[in-house]
């Protein structure tokens, strides 16, 4: 079950949970921000959900609550970042603002992070690009959750990738934002902590059998998207977020709630492509304009009246709940108001109770 909260009383209570936490208000409000948009757009394992293991890791010392990472190499078209273990939401920020930085003077840039943490959905990050005109792409890596084709224990996670691409509408570009295993551990572990079971084909249990059950899903292994490909695309992540950073790749990440002491240790690396390197803006909207035409045109599938392009869903969904609310499970909702006890922070009007 879930109650519908207006976004803006939703995001006025993370943010104060996240200020009482330590996090200085700017930061507060653009974490909150973030995961909410998450809420808004239908990611809800990527949302407010989060916010006390965040919290938990606040208090633990395993999360800092420094806003920015440290500059660590900067030549022509790269970067690279250590986060110092920040609210990944921040140096993911910090991160794509530099690469589009880069892209604009060198045509392209890429940047990756080490010592990073959770950054929420990719998706905001290669939009964020995309608004200002570039492609921008997202990735980072987490801890080792689906077996390689043939194998009996997790070796790689089910690395998340986000490609935005700027469209026609300026606002909501053309967004790709996937992870690389069947379905993602939050939504498991959203109907784990919701008494709900999950679809075959999503995961195994620790013997590596097939399994509905959420619990043993969590004690198990993910499956990769499309069997190898999805297995070989997360490894590559690893290869770009990891390997490539310096920092945390394979089983040197750790769990988000596995110890809330100990550092995370994901990384990230981002890419921007200026499109008006290429030499022909109007050219590359008209192009992609008529892709887009062409796959959304008819005729559609016996019983389906519309086809969708990457991340029309997420952006109808964010219309739809800025108008009537955001859709927030009810066990969700019971712990923030569980942790604003904790913290003493006072409920915002409007917060179903």
């Amino acid at each position: 079950m879930s109650d519908l909260v207006p976004p803006m009383v939703l995001t006025a209570l993370v943010e104060r949970l996240f200020t009482a936490a330590g996090v200085p208000a700017e930061a507060a409000s653009t974490v909150a921000d973030a995961l909410v948009d998450a809420d808004l757009r239908g990611l809800p394992s990527h949302g407010s959900h989060l916010v006390p293991m965040y919290v938990e890791r606040l208090r633990q010392g395993s999360v800092s609550t420094r806003t920015e990472a440290e500059l660590l190499v900067d030549v022509g078209g790269i970067a690279l970042l250590d986060a110092g273990h920040a609210l990944g939401v921040l140096t993911a920020d910090q991160a794509m603002a530099l690469a589009t930085e880069k892209a604009r003077q060198y045509g392209i840039g890429a940047v990756a992070v080490r010592h990073a943490f959770h950054f929420g959905a990719a998706g905001r990050y290669s939009r964020a690009a995309a608004r200002s005109g570039f492609i921008g792409i997202a990735t980072a890596n987490t801890r080792p959750l689906m077996p390689a084709p043939g194998g009996g224990h997790p070796v790689v996670g089910n690395n998340p990738v986000a490609i935005g691409v700027p469209g026609p509408d300026p606002d909501e570009p053309l967004v790709l934002d996937i992870a690389l295993s069947a379905a993602n551990i939050g939504r498991i572990r959203l109907a784990a902590g919701n008494g709900h079971g999950i679809p075959d084909g999503w995961a195994t249990d620790a013997a590596g059998q097939p399994t509905s059950d959420p619990a043993a899903a969590l004690a198990g292994m993910l499956l990769p998207a499309a069997g190898h490909k999805g297995f070989g695309l997360a490894l590559m992540v690893d290869v770009f977020a990891g390997v490539l950073a310096g920092g945390g790749y394979g089983d040197r990440v750790n769990g988000l709630y596995a110890d809330t002491a100990v550092p995370n240790e994901c990384g990230h690396f981002f890419m921007a492509l200026d499109v008006a390197a290429f030499g022909d803006v109007d050219g590359f909207a008209s192009r992609l304009a008529d892709l887009e035409a062409s796959v959304t045109a008819p005729p559609y599938a016996p019983g389906v009246d519309r086809v969708l392009l990457p991340g029309q869903r997420s952006a109808q969904r964010l219309r739809d709940a800025a108008q009537r609310g955001v859709a927030v499970d009810q066990g969700v909702l019971a712990r923030l108001r569980d942790l604003a006890t904790q913290l003493d922070v006072p409920l915002p009007e409007g917060l179903p109770r």
